[in-house]
C-alpha cells in the first residue's frame, strides 16, 4: 500500500504500487512491491528518446532538448518553442503524428478555450518529443512518414539506447498514447537509467539530456507542475513524470527512485513523491507532497503516503 485518500477522517481509497530506491552506488536500497516485473514507463522513458535523437546526430541544446524530452503542459511558451523547432528544420505541424490534444495543464487549458483554439498537435503534450524524431529523422535521411513504426531506423536505435541504460532486456513494445513505440522495462531498471542519466560523462548524449532538462525545467513540464517544481527546489535533480502513476527520479549523487502506482492513478504521485524523497532525507521538498481533498470547496482531507 503506497497511499490513501481520506476524507472527513474516513479512509475513502486506497492505492497500491511498487517503490524502488538505489543507493549512492546503485544498490538497491529500498524497495516495495514488486520492483522486478516490466512496467511501461510512459513518459518516463523520454529522456531516453532524447538521447536516441542526439545519437542520430541532431544537435539540440538548451530549452530545445528539454522540450525534446517533455510532457511539456502546452503553455504559450511551450507551444511557440515547438512552433519555432518545426520550422528550424524545415518542417511543419502536419507532419506530426501524435493526436491533436488540448494543452495538459488545467489554467491553460480554461484559456486557450476561451481563446477560441481548438485541439491541436502543437498542444499536445508530447509534440516536443515527436518534433525532435522527425527533425532526427530528416538529418539522416530516414522515412519521415513512418518515423513512428516500431521498425524505423530512429525507433530501433532508440530501443537499443532503454537497453544499454536500464541495464536490461526490452520486456516488451506496445504504444504510447501519443502514438509513438513504448518499451517496458522493470522499476529497477527504470531508476538505473535515470541514475546513468545523471553520472555521464560530461558531453554524452545521456549527461546532455540530464543537464538541459535540469537547467530548463519549466521546458519539460510547465510553470505549475512537479517536475518543474522539483528540480529546481533539489539542485540537479533529474525527475520524469509518466502517464498512469509512474516517476522516476536521480539526485546527482547517483541515488536514484522509480514507482508506479497500480491503478494507475496519478493523485497519488505527489504524495508518494513526497513521502520517499523525505525517507530518502532530500531537502527542500517538505511542501511536495501535499494534496488535499475537497468537500464543498473547502479542504476535508488529504491524499496521503502510507509507508
Amino acid at each position: 500500500m503506497l497511499a490513501e485518500v481520506v476524507r472527513s477522517g474516513f479512509v475513502e481509497s486506497r492505492h497500491r504500487g511498487s517503490l524502488v530506491v538505489l543507493a549512492a552506488d546503485g544498490s538497491v536500497e529500498l524497495a516495495l512491491g514488486d520492483v522486478t516485473a516490466p512496467v511501461f514507463p510512459r513518459s518516463s522513458n523520454k529522456p531516453m528518446q532524447a538521447a536516441g535523437v542526439l545519437r542520430a546526430g541532431l544537435d539540440l541544446t538548451g530549452e530545445r532538448l528539454a522540450i525534446a524530452a517533455a510532457s511539456h503542459s502546452g503553455e504559450l511558451f511551450h507551444r511557440d518553442l515547438v512552433r519555432r523547432l518545426l520550422s528550424e528544420h524545415g518542417l511543419d505541424a502536419g507532419q506530426l503524428q501524435c493526436p491533436p490534444d488540448l494543452p495538459l495543464d488545467p489554467v491553460e487549458q480554461e484559456t486557450y478555450l476561451a481563446s477560441g483554439a481548438v485541439r491541436d498537435r502543437i498542444a499536445m503534450n508530447c509534440s516536443g518529443k515527436h518534433t525532435a524524431m522527425l527533425a532526427a529523422s530528416a538529418l539522416r535521411g530516414w522515412p519521415l512518414e513512418s518515423y513512428l513504426d516500431p521498425d524505423h531506423p530512429l525507433q530501433k536505435l532508440i530501443h537499443r539506447v532503454v537497453e544499454e541504460v536500464s541495464g536490461e532486456r526490452v520486456a516488451a513494445v506496445g504504444t504510447d498514447g501519443c502514438g509513438a513505440p513504448l518499451m517496458a522495462i522493470s522499476l529497477t531498471g527504470l531508476a538505473r537509467a535515470y541514475r546513468s542519466f545523471v553520472l555521464a560523462a560530461p558531453g554524452s548524449a545521456e549527461r546532455r539530456v540530464a543537464d538541459a532538462m535540469r537547467a530548463h525545467p519549466e521546458y519539460v513540464a510547465g510553470t505549475r507542475r512537479p517536475d518543474t517544481w522539483l528540480m529546481r527546489a533539489v539542485p540537479g535533480a533529474l525527475s520524469k513524470m509518466g502517464a498512469e502513476a509512474v516517476q522516476a527520479v536521480a539526485l546527482p549523487d547517483g541515488r536514484a527512485l522509480a514507482f508506479k502506482v497500480e491503478d494507475g492513478a496519478g493523485r497519488a504521485v505527489e504524495p508518494v513523491l513526497g513521502r520517499v524523497l523525505d525517507v530518502m532525507g532530500v531537502p527542500g521538498v517538505e511542501g511536495l507532497g501535499k494534496v488535499a481533498v475537497l468537500g464543498g470547496g473547502r479542504e476535508v482531507g488529504e491524499i496521503r503516503a502510507v509507508f
